[in-house]
């Protein structure tokens, strides 16, 4: 495989085997390279093809303007995110990691302090991601020597959640995290009640949400019709069933949609666990 174009020391342009024009990165990979010559396979350690011409116009753009100690940075964290998680994150994150990076760092230099959105929703709801982006912090300060504010970690974690959920528009992870949010506290005032966040039940609850958020945001809703165990379960758990009224009149002022029968039999399944949990 030979080298079509060098954007840095760690990125180049080359094709593949089905005439593809793709991205190769790796520490050093371009050193001292020209275009023509053989990529030193043994240096690979990251490859992918941009979907579309304008992202890969965003590509060039970006990994021509950005500090490359920026996107080498920006690049060890999304390996070790990868560790932690144990799972490949979305490539659009090789674009959106690097830009946001390169952002906050000038906003640190000039001495502003943006707030990120949500930053205690995302701590309690994606604290893996959440320490992912407080290791961020560390690495952007070990090698660049600038300390960015800590509610930055919150800002990674959000790609980086974003990135897991097969890159959905990041202000979809932003809403099914206030849709989370709203309805916790639905559940705790209706309740009269706080919740054990250590517990299990409160996170097999979170994940719960998350995913539902996650399905109607996205509309991708499903109905499996089961009427005679939504009705045993309505008559059992009645207080929870109640509660879950209260979150339909929320979802339908807030995003003109209901609860659908399933929905809201596996949500009163969840709010008695987590409401009765001993």
């Amino acid at each position: 495989m030979k080298i079509e174009k060098v954007l840095n020391n760690n990125v180049i342009l080359a094709f593949n085997e089905s005439d593809q024009e793709m991205v190769v990165m790796g520490r050093g990979i371009a050193f001292q390279k020209h275009p023509g010559d053989e990529i030193e396979e043994d240096k690979i350690e990251k490859t992918f093809v941009p979907e579309g011409q304008d992202v890969m116009e965003h590509l060039l753009s970006l990994y021509r303007d950005i500090d490359p100690d920026i996107l080498e940075v920006a690049t060890n964290v999304i390996k070790y995110a990868q560790g932690v998680l144990r799972a490949r994150l979305s490539n659009h994150i090789y674009l959106t990691l690097p830009d946001h990076l390169s952002y906050a760092i000038s906003r640190a230099k000039e001495g502003l302090d943006i707030k990120s959105p949500l930053t205690w929703e995302i701590k309690r709801f994606y604290k893996i991601e959440h320490e992912i982006g407080l290791k961020a912090l560390e690495l952007v300060e070990k090698n660049l020597n600038i300390q960015l504010p800590e509610t930055e970690a919150a800002a990674i974690a959000l790609h980086i959640v974003n990135a897991r959920q097969d890159e959905q528009d990041l202000q979809v992870t932003i809403k099914m995290t206030e849709m989370v949010q709203d309805i916790l506290n639905i559940v705790s005032y209706y309740y009269g009640t706080t919740f054990k966040e250590e517990s299990f039940q409160y996170t097999r609850f979170i994940t719960h949400l998350q995913y539902f958020a996650r399905r109607l945001l996205q509309q991708e809703r499903k109905e499996s019709g089961d009427n005679f165990l939504y009705e045993q379960v309505k008559h059992k758990y009645e207080k929870a069933f109640k509660c879950t009224e209260r979150i339909n009149e929320y979802l339908s002022s807030s995003q003109g949609a209901t609860l659908t029968t399933d929905e809201q039999l596996y949500l009163a399944i969840h709010i008695q666990r987590v409401t009765t949990e001993e």
